[in-house]
């Protein structure tokens, strides 16, 4: 498995585990922050710097980028929400938000997983 390929799994795999902490209401906001804050550093840190030439993945990568920043807004709306309906809305959009994230990193993957076989 290349490098590439384990990092993109290792984001996908923080996300799922995510996703289930996410749909409920009495979720942890700091341990959130700082999951997604750590989300971020992965990217940023250990997949962005790997050098792809495909198009497809760095639009991809870019679509990712701005959905983790999004994903951080979308936090702190929610630490925000005082009403129950705020607060149902603002999770579900978290969780929106993270399969959106996972189906990124599952479109990157794809394509390299079928030319292994």
């Amino acid at each position: 498995m290349s490098l590439y390929r384990e990092k993109y799994q290792a984001l996908v795999t923080l996300l799922e585990q995510l996703r289930p902490d996410a749909t409920t209401t009495q979720i942890d906001v700091p341990e959130l922050r700082r999951c997604v804050a750590s989300l971020q550093q992965l990217f940023a840190k250990e997949i962005v710097p790997l050098a792809n030439q495909d198009s497809r993945v760095q639009s991809y990568q870019t679509e990712i980028s701005k959905q983790l920043r999004l994903l951080e807004i979308d936090v702190m709306f929610f630490q925000g929400a005082r009403q129950a309906s705020t607060v149902e809305t603002r999770l579900q959009t978290i969780s929106d938000r993270l399969t959106t994230l996972i189906q990124y990193c599952d479109a990157i993957l794809q394509p390299e997983a079928e030319g292994e076989k």
